[in-house]
């Protein structure tokens, strides 16, 4: 009989594959223990009730469609549901449920009496036939992609630290915090993918947080708030996006709160990203904040000079691009703000350059960064102020960049200077850069000398309100 029965199931398992996603085969079919065959009826062992659940409610035309084609159509499924594991010295206990979808309709509640809750999964698809377990993990971001640097250090090295080992580190949760375009999404995804990549087992679910408000929403308003929570109790690595915005949201968070709690209890792996840290985090509740800080807490920084290059050789490396180490570095000097933004510069360069059948070079970067770094508010960049400071004293752009010590040259190359300082965030080792490559200290003389020359000289004053006009910002004394 036993080989009777295994024959039976391996041919299922044939149909099943055919028509079903690899991952979804691994998750839900292989762990299946086929127990017998009598009277055309198929019994198939499944761990627990909510593995029973899920496959009647997402794979149940899969399951009749292998039944109808090993056993007839007039074959049967049944269910033995573990309820308890046992151990060596008791076996498993378990009891048995007919494939309900498949026989003869469930009786309808009577009146006033609630509907059975049937268990959903919060990610739905229209069609459900077509419903598949999915971790919503973007596969593009991984670990071989994600450039490292002194800013983010800690960050990757905790993020790998726990893709090795989910649930089993001290890292849990694991919260990753930066500000806007530093990478927070792409490392907690790479994480994810990590996990979902060696271990067949785990289910890695990746969510954001206003993906899970509104689900939990939509869980109150069609009373399935209990199969809601039920479907993330049952996530092995849950990876929860931008948490901030889970702030004011009393209900939501008392329900994350549960959930944080019994994943943390049964050994799971939690991730989460926020652009503060938990300590910053307003409108949390204290107890779900205080849990935040039972694991890991890791910061990304803005991408310092080094890292800006590698960035920049990475993406360009990755599309087959070639570009010279001085347009490199122009772009690493004249960005500091974000990853992303970076990225989006080197994406725009590669367009221009594609669509005007030109080379990479100085000035198609100079092109290209000053017509998308401006903002609104008309966004002041190193290529704004020099092209200001050199009409505005009348000077060549290369005499300010030269070793030229004349008063006519000196003095815009301070005003130049300082105007970046002011304007931009770039250090002062990238502010010497554009300036024929000076130090920090020659920086900081210029913006002193300046300074006290606007307090000392009238005519100074006047320049530096014309030179602020350009950019249309006003400058007060009391600046």
């Amino acid at each position: 009989m036993q080989t009777e029965v295994r024959q039976v199931w391996a041919r299922c398992l044939d149909i099943i594959r055919k028509e079903t996603s690899d991952q979804s085969y691994k998750t839900w079919f292989e762990p299946i223990v086929p127990l017998r065959v009598v009277n055309d009826t198929l019994t198939i062992q499944v761990p627990s009730q909510f593995f029973f659940e899920w496959l009647e409610e997402n794979y149940v035309h899969v399951l009749r469609l292998a039944i109808d084609a090993t056993l007839g159509v007039n074959g049967m499924l049944e269910y033995s549901i573990i309820v308890d594991k046992g151990d060596r010295k008791n076996p498993p206990i378990a009891y048995n449920v007919p494939n309900q979808k498949q026989t003869v309709p469930a009786p309808k509640p009577k009146p006033n009496q609630p509907e059975p809750n049937i268990y959903h999964s919060p990610f739905q698809l229209k069609d459900l036939d077509s419903l598949e377990l999915d971790s919503y993990l973007n596969p593009h971001y991984t670990f071989d992609n994600f450039v490292e640097g002194d800013c983010n250090r800690l960050g990757r090295s905790a993020g790998l630290a726990v893709a090795e080992r989910p649930g089993v580190t001290s890292f849990n949760p694991l919260m990753i915090y930066g500000g806007v375009g530093l990478g927070k999404t792409h490392l907690v995804q790479a994480i994810g993918n990590y996990i979902k990549d060696r271990y067949d087992n785990k289910f890695v679910l990746y969510v954001s947080s206003e993906k899970f408000t509104n689900q939990f929403i939509n869980a109150i308003r069609n009373n399935t708030l209990q199969a809601f929570t039920n479907f993330y109790l049952h996530v092995d690595v849950l990876i929860l996006d931008d948490v901030q915005f889970l702030a004011g949201k009393e209900k939501t968070q008392e329900t994350f709160f549960h959930i944080f709690n019994h994943l943390h209890q049964s050994g799971k792996q939690i991730i989460m990203s926020s652009d503060r840290s938990p300590r910053e985090l307003q409108g949390m509740q204290d107890r779900l904040l205080s849990r935040f800080k039972w694991g890991l807490t890791a910061d990304l920084q803005q991408p310092d000079f080094e890292t800006r290059i590698a960035i920049i050789q990475k993406k360009l490396q990755s599309d087959g691009i070639y570009i010279e180490d001085k347009v490199i570095e122009y772009l690493a000097h004249s960005i500091d703000t974000n990853v992303r933004e970076l990225e989006g510069v080197i994406v725009s360069l590669m367009a221009h350059a594609s669509l005007n059948r030109r080379e990479i070079d100085m000035d198609l970067a100079r092109a290209t960064l000053k017509n998308i770094v401006i903002d609104n508010e008309k966004e002041v960049t190193v290529d704004n102020i020099l092209d200001a400071v050199t009409n505005h004293f009348d000077i060549d752009l290369s005499e300010l960049k030269s070793k030229s010590r004349k008063r006519e040259t000196v003095f815009p190359r301070q005003v130049a200077m300082y105007l970046m300082k002011e304007f931009t965030n770039l250090p002062l080792k990238s502010i010497g850069y554009h300036f024929g490559g000076r130090d920090h200290s020659t920086v900081i003389h210029a913006v002193q000398t300046v300074s006290e020359m606007i307090e000392q000289d009238k005519d100074v004053e006047k320049t530096m309100q014309t030179l602020y006009r350009r950019f249309n910002r006003v400058r007060s004394k009391a600046e």
